[in-house]
């Protein structure tokens, strides 16, 4: 999607709210079998994923693990201050999903914040403060109160749009039709 055409198209500023997908994965990840066992068949999920994102020209690799972004959510909320947000979270995504890379590994993220020209010294040193833990900690509190239970959630004023979308979802979930 474009978000610049659309935030152009409908005069939008964009809050971006971080979400707990899986706030227990350990740091060598899970094995998504393993997490929706009986639950889902993964194999299918996933194919069916990569035809969307390749429809609309995003990275997807298939993947067999999911990792734990809390991290990189709480890099991002850094990157953000330093005007670098969409920056980084195209990286991280592109790492996420474009290679299958374990962004819950502090070394893939001082590397993406490296590939930005993002100071790696400081990376490490907001991750070691938790400078951002709180802002990551309200965003979940939000996230939950307005009943996200899945990523990607949008959402315009009353109205959700889940999952990857095209353009013209997004036109529509904004004028409400």
């Amino acid at each position: 999607m474009r978000i610049e055409q659309l935030c152009r198209e409908f005069d939008l500023n964009l809050r971006w709210t971080v979400f707990p997908l899986h706030p227990e994965t350990p740091l060598k990840g899970r094995e998504l079998s393993d997490l929706f066992a009986g639950r889902m068949n993964v194999p299918k999920v996933m194919a069916d994923l990569k035809i969307m994102a390749e429809g609309l020209g995003l990275p997807f690799v298939k993947r067999t693990h999911t990792y734990n972004s809390r991290h990189a959510q709480e890099l991002g909320k850094w990157a953000e201050q330093l005007g670098q947000g969409g920056a980084f979270r195209d990286a991280v995504y592109h790492a996420y999903f474009g290679e299958g890379r374990n962004i819950a590994v502090v070394s893939e993220l001082t590397a993406i914040c490296e590939s930005l020209d993002l100071s790696v010294v400081d990376a490490q040193q907001v991750l070691d403060d938790g400078r951002f833990s709180a802002e990551v900690d309200a965003d979940w509190d939000r996230a939950r109160n307005v009943g996200v239970s899945s990523v990607p959630t949008h959402s315009y004023g009353n109205r959700t749009l889940v999952g990857f979308q095209d353009y013209a979802a997004f036109q529509q979930l904004i004028r409400g039709g």
